[in-house]
């Protein structure tokens, strides 16, 4: 393993390959999230933080064939930094919610040092026409502003932002039409309508390419390629300033595979101009 990568890749290599329960994916998510701590926190510690009981944390560690927790942490150790990150104490909960957010944008960085799975999703997304782009609940956002930018470039995007009976329908018509790959956001808490969503795209033959808070998130397993981006958790209503920034890196993507996306630019702002549509 790379001496480059950080403590959160470590991590999320070594829960690779391992069939985690609901629980323990939890367990998984903090983990990463909180990568440069979690060598040095209690297994009470870790419960309290995954927000599970502490016999989970034992169960979570034997699962990844280790002895017990002590020996999780040991190894955790030997592959992490010597001490912990230092956290600036913030004067408010507000400005701690900001530097959490900070610490998103931080690990996705980290992420994309490998540009490698972000291409790939942006010449499946420029190769799929028509294009569907879903998102529900909390992720309908998400969704929709990918969706607005993407239409300016690729010529038929197809929104799902709203459930119901007719999603599916939905997603046959987008097949019929030669769509050969949908995109996903999916944000907690993960709603049952987009698993079983995905599960019929998959089923219909769509390549699924998914943005998720986590790689343990329930979609990863109808996802061909799931890129994750933490959330924020520290205010009532969690915060996707990562989410959205992953969104716009894979538009990037998805232009660089298609060749006439310049020029539709271009041509919209001809249009826009002429028209006076906007002010500056």
């Amino acid at each position: 393993m790379s001496v480059t990568e950080s403590p959160a890749a470590r991590l999320q290599a070594l829960f690779e390959g391992h069939r985690l329960t609901p629980t323990q994916r939890r367990i998984a998510h903090s983990m990463v999230r909180r990568a440069a701590d979690v060598p040095f926190l209690s297994s009470v510690e870790l419960a309290e933080l995954a927000g599970v009981s502490q016999p989970s944390v034992t169960r979570f560690a034997v699962a990844l064939g280790f002895d017990g927790y002590p020996a999780l942490r040991r190894h955790l150790r030997e592959v992490a930094p010597a001490e912990p990150v230092a956290r600036a104490e913030s004067a408010n909960e507000y400005q701690q919610a900001v530097e959490a957010e900070i610490e998103n944008l931080r690990h996705l960085a980290e992420a994309l040092a490998d540009p490698g799975p972000v291409r790939e999703a942006g010449r499946l997304l420029a190769a799929s026409r028509p294009l569907p782009v879903l998102g529900l609940r909390a992720a309908a956002s998400q969704a929709y502003g990918f969706a607005y930018f993407a239409a300016k470039v690729h010529p038929d995007v197809r929104l799902l932002h709203e459930g119901g009976s007719m999603i599916e329908d939905r997603i046959d018509g987008a097949v019929r039409a030669g769509a050969s790959a949908l995109l996903c956001f999916a944000l907690p808490r993960h709603p049952r309508e987009v698993v079983d969503t995905l599960a019929h795209a998959k089923e219909a033959g769509l390549a699924v390419v998914t943005v998720a808070d986590s790689a343990f998130a329930p979609v990863a397993r109808h996802s061909d390629l799931l890129l994750p981006a933490a959330v924020g958790t520290g205010l009532a209503f969690d915060t996707a300033c990562a989410p959205m920034l992953l969104g716009r890196v894979l538009l990037e993507a998805m232009c660089d595979d298609l060749p006439d996306a310049q020029a539709r630019l271009e041509e919209f702002d001809a249009k826009a101009a002429a028209r006076g549509l906007f002010e500056d």
